[in-house]
C-alpha cells in the first residue's frame, strides 16, 4: 500500500487550516485550497489568511515558524488539479451537505485512483456524503474528525464509510497514531460520533441544572473544572474559546439527526443562549460571551444568564468544594463531593447519574465497548476520566443501587451488570507480572480482556502488576523489562528535592549490578516544574548556608553521575520540562522528546540562575557562551520538542515521540539501542572559557537590555552572576577548565543569590502567585 507522504486539505477555516498545520509538524507537506477570493488580485487571499491565522493564534498551530513553509496555499478554482499530487486529500469546510458534496464530486473527477479521501465532518452521516460517488472514491473515502486544536488534542475519530476498505482504515489509523500523535478511537457513522455525542449531552445536561436550580456561571465553573478532573476552562470557559455558535450547530445537529434518542429534547439550544447569539456575543473571537475582560485592567465580568447583564466575576463560596479541593486522590474527591449535601453535592449527583444513564444507553448504538467512549471523552474533551472510568470510581454498585432508590431505571445492561456482582466497568487481571485489565463487555453481559496496544507502556499499570524496586515519597523505581530501569517522579508538580536525588542515585547503584539501560520519565501532568523552590527558599530564609551548599553539591554530583553513568541513560521529558528538570535531562546520554515539550532553565524568574549543570551543559551544547547567555538570561522556554532543537535543548541525536502515550516505549527503545555502542567517559577536563574579554561583552548587553527597558535592575544583578559563571569567572584570556569548575562557579553563584533578599522576594512571589515577580 502506498504510503502518505502528501496531503491537501480543502477549507482553510479554522479547522483545515490547523489541521494542515499539524501535517507540517508530523513532517508532511500540506496544500491548502479555499474559495478563490472575489475582486482581489490574490485569489487565494482566504487559504493564505487561514495559514496566517494558524500560525499567529495562540496556542500556536505550528511547533515552529518553520513549518510554515510546508503548506502551501491556493484555491478552489485555479488549483483543484493539484489534488491529483495528494495521497490523502481531507476536507474541511462547512458543515452543510450540499457544499461538502459538490466539492467531493469535483474531487472524484480529479483525484487519482488509490488516494485517501477523508472528511472532517462533525456529524453529517458519511453514507449521505459519498453517496453516488465513483466505486474506487468510495472504497477510499472516511470520517477522520480531529478536535479542535488538533496539535493539542489526542483524539483523532475514525469512521468507515458506506464501503470503506478494512486496510484504508487500518492505515490511516496507523497514520494518525503514529505520524500524527493521535489517540484513534474507531467509531461508528452516527450522529455526532462518539466525543461529540457525549459531550453535548454533558454540557446540555448542565444547563439544564443550571437553569432548573438556579447556579451562576461562576459556580458551574467552579463545579465542573479540575475540581472533578475536567480541564481549568470548566464549562462556560471552555465554550467562550470554541465558540457559542459552533457549540449551537453541534447541538442542533444533533438534535435534527438523533430523532430517536429518548433524551433528545435534551438537546435544544437554551433561551439564554439564543439570546446570546443574537446579540453576537460568541465567546473569545466576538469579545464577549459568558465572560469578558473590561476597563484597562481588562477586569474579568461574568454573565448573569438570567438578565443578560455582566457583572464583577465572582469566587464561589461552596464548603464542600472547598474541602474536596484538598483531596489530591480524584476518585476519594468524588466521593466525598457526591456525598455532599449543599449546592455542589446536588449538582454532581445530578449531573453524574444522567451522564452514566445516557452513556451506557448509548452502547451499542454508538459504539459496542465503553473503551472507546471513555477514550474520546479523555482524548477529546481531555477529562480526567472518561463516563465509565468515573462511574467506577465513585463506586458502580452503590450508584446503580442510589439511582434504582430514586425511582429510576437503570438501562437494561446495567441492570444486568448488577445483578450479576460485577464490581464495575473495569477490573485488573494481572497475569504473573504482566499488566492486564478487563472491561464488562455490555452487549454479551461478562468481562473481556482488553487487547495490549504495542508500543504503548503504561507506568501505572506495571507497577500494579509487578509493584516496585524501590519508592519514597518523591520518586520510584520500575523494571520496565529488558532490562531497563525507569526513574518516575511523583512528587506535587514532580519538583524535584532529597528524595528524588535519592532515587537517582540508588538507580545508578543497581543499573551497574542488575539493569543495563536506564529512562528516566512519568506519566504525570508534565515531566518536572524543576527545584522544590519552597524547600529552597525555607533553607535560605533561615541562613543555613551549609545545608543549602550540601543539597546544591548532591544535586550536582548525581547530575554528574547521570552524564558519565555505567549504562546509557535516557531522559524522556514532556509537557513543562523546567529548571531542575530541564538539567537532569541535559545530562542525560540521550533524550526522547515529546513532540510537546515546553522546556527551559528558567530560574532567573526566581532570582536564581542554574545551579545544577544548566549552565555548564547549555555553554557546551551551544559552544557559545552568548547563545547561553541569551537562553538562560531571558528564560526562554522551548514551544515545542522541534523548538527545543533550535534552542540547543534537544542534540542531533535526541528523537521526538509524536504520541506521548508512545513516549516511554519509544525512551526504552533508544536507551537498549544505544548499549552495545556506550562507553560512558569521564568528567571534561578541556573545556574553553573566554575569560574576562567575554564577561565585559555580556555584562555590556545584559546594561543595554535594562536601557531598552527589557530587564529590571535586579534582573542585572542576576546577569553578572550568569556572566561570570559562562565566562569562566572573568579569567584572564581564553582558558581551559573543568566541568567540577563551572559547577563550582554555579553552586557560588546559587549561594550569593540566595543570600539577596531580592531573591527571596523572588520565591516568595512565584510561590504565592505562581507568576514571576520582576522587583
Amino acid at each position: 500500500m502506498k504510503s502518505l507522504r502528501s496531503v491537501a486539505v480543502l477549507g482553510a477555516g479554522t479547522m483545515g487550516s490547523r489541521i494542515a498545520a499539524h501535517f507540517a509538524n508530523a513532517g508532511v507537506p500540506a496544500l491548502l485550497l479555499d474559495i478563490a477570493t472575489p475582486n482581489q488580485p490574490n485569489r487565494n487571499l482566504a487559504a493564505q489568511r487561514g495559514l496566517e491565522n494558524a500560525a499567529r493564534l495562540k496556542p500556536a498551530g505550528f511547533f515552529t515558524d518553520a513549518g510554515v513553509s510546508l503548506v502551501s496555499t491556493g484555491n478552489f478554482d485555479d488549483d483543484m488539479e493539484r489534488v491529483r499530487e495528494a495521497d490523502w486529500i481531507l476536507e474541511a469546510v462547512t458543515e452543510d451537505l450540499a457544499i461538502k458534496r459538490a466539492l467531493w464530486k469535483r474531487v472524484d473527477e480529479l483525484r487519482r485512483p488509490g488516494s485517501i479521501v477523508s472528511t472532517n465532518t462533525s456529524g453529517i452521516p458519511l453514507g449521505q456524503i459519498a453517496e453516488g460517488m465513483s466505486e474506487d472514491f468510495r472504497a477510499h473515502f472516511l470520517g477522520t474528525h480531529f478536535f479542535n486544536p488538533p496539535r493539542y488534542l489526542h483524539l483523532a475519530e475514525v469512521i468507515p464509510g458506506p464501503a470503506t476498505g478494512a486496510a484504508i482504515l487500518a492505515q490511516v489509523s496507523e497514520f494518525c497514531d503514529r505520524r500524527l500523535g493521535k489517540g484513534v478511537v474507531p467509531c461508528k457513522d452516527t450522529p455526532n460520533f462518539i466525543g461529540n455525542r457525549i459531550g453535548s449531552f454533558f454540557g446540555a445536561t448542565i444547563f439544564k441544572i443550571m437553569q432548573e436550580d438556579g447556579y451562576t456561571i461562576e459556580e458551574v465553573d467552579a463545579l465542573t473544572g479540575p475540581l472533578i478532573g475536567l480541564p481549568n476552562s470548566a464549562t462556560f470557559r471552555l465554550l467562550d474559546l470554541v465558540g457559542i455558535d459552533i457549540w449551537a450547530h453541534v447541538s442542533r445537529n444533533l438534535h435534527e439527526l438523533a430523532p430517536g434518542d429518548p433524551w433528545r429534547e435534551r438537546f435544544r439550544v437554551p433561551a439564554f443562549m439564543s439570546a446570546m447569539l443574537e446579540r453576537g456575543w460568541l465567546g473569545d473571537k466576538s469579545g464577549q460571551g459568558f465572560y469578558k475582560k473590561t476597563g484597562r485592567e481588562r477586569a474579568l465580568h461574568a454573565l448573569d444568564w438570567k438578565t443578560l447583564e455582566y457583572h464583577p466575576a465572582e469566587r464561589p463560596k461552596i464548603p464542600t468544594a472547598e474541602s474536596a479541593r484538598l483531596i489530591e486522590d480524584l476518585p476519594a474527591r468524588l466521593r466525598l463531593l457526591l456525598h455532599g449535601e449543599d449546592r455542589a453535592g446536588a449538582f454532581l449527583w445530578k449531573l453524574f447519574s444522567d451522564v452514566f444513564l445516557y452513556a451506557a444507553e448509548r452502547i451499542p448504538e454508538i459504539a459496542d465497548r465503553v473503551v472507546e467512549v471513555d477514550r474520546a471523552m479523555r482524548w477529546g474533551y481531555a477529562h480526567k476520566l472518561g463516563p465509565f472510568e468515573l462511574w467506577d470510581a465513585v463506586g458502580f454498585q452503590e450508584t446503580a443501587r442510589r439511582i434504582e432508590s430514586e425511582g429510576r431505571a437503570l438501562p437494561a445492561t446495567a441492570a444486568s451488570m448488577l445483578e450479576k456482582g460485577a464490581i464495575g466497568f473495569y477490573r485488573p487481571a494481572d497475569e504473573r507480572g504482566r499488566p492486564v485489565m478487563e472491561y464488562f463487555d455490555l452487549t454479551r453481559s461478562h468481562y473481556c480482556q482488553l487487547e495490549d496496544r504495542p508500543g504503548v507502556l503504561e507506568l501505572a499499570a506495571i507497577k500494579r502488576a509487578r509493584g516496585v524496586v524501590k519508592s519514597n515519597s518523591g520518586a520510584s523505581l520500575i523494571d520496565i523489562g529488558d532490562g531497563v530501569l525507569c526513574v518516575e517522579f511523583h512528587s506535587k508538580a514532580n519538583t524535584l528535592g532529597e528524595d528524588s536525588g535519592a532515587i537517582i542515585e540508588e538507580a545508578l547503584e543497581q543499573a551497574g549490578r542488575n539493569f543495563q539501560a536506564i529512562v528516566i520519565g512519568n506519566q504525570g501532568e508534565h515531566f518536572s516544574a524543576g527545584a522544590n523552590l519552597m524547600l529552597i527558599l525555607l533553607v535560605a530564609g533561615e541562613g543555613d548556608w551549609d545545608e543549602l551548599n550540601r543539597a546544591v553539591h548532591r544535586f550536582q554530583q548525581t547530575n554528574l553521575a547521570l552524564k558519565y553513568a555505567p549504562v546509557p541513560v535516557v531522559a524522556a521529558p514532556f509537557g513543562r520540562a523546567l529548571g531542575g528538570g530541564a538539567e537532569v535531562a541535559l545530562h542525560a546520554a540521550r533524550i526522547q522528546a515529546s513532540a510537546e515539550l515546553y522546556m527551559g532553565l528558567v530560574e532567573v524568574g526566581a532570582g536564581l540562575i542554574p545551579a545544577g549543570g544548566g549552565c555548564k551543559e547549555m555553554l557546551l551544547r551551544t559552544g557559545n557562551p552568548l547563545a547561553a547567555f541569551e537562553l538562560i538570561g531571558y528564560a526562554k522556554v522551548s514551544g515545542s520538542a522541534a523548538d527545543a532543537r533550535k534552542l540547543r535543548l534537544l542534540a542531533r541525536g535526541d528523537g521526538i515521540t509524536m504520541n506521548p502515550e508512545r513516549l516511554i516505549a519509544d525512551a526504552k527503545a533508544q536507551a537498549l539501542a544505544l548499549i552495545n555502542s556506550y562507553q560512558p567517559g569521564s568528567p571534561r577536563t578541556d573545556i574553553s572559557v573566554g575569560g574576562e574579554a567575554v564577561f565585559a561583552t555580556m555584562k555590556l548587553g545584559a546594561w543595554m537590555a535594562r536601557q531598552g527597558g527589557y530587564i529590571s535592575d535586579y534582573d542585572l544583578v542576576i546577569a553578572e552572576k550568569l556572566a561570570h559563571v559562562l565566562s569562566g569567572g572573568r579569567l584572564t584570556g581564553t582558558q581551559t577548565v573543568t566541568e567540577q569548575y563551572l559547577l563550582d562557579l554555579e553552586r557560588e553563584a546559587f549561594l550569593s543569590l540566595c543570600g539577596n533578599p531580592q531573591t527571596l522576594e523572588r520565591m516568595q512571589h512565584l510561590l504565592k502567585t505562581g507568576k514571576p515577580l520582576r522587583n
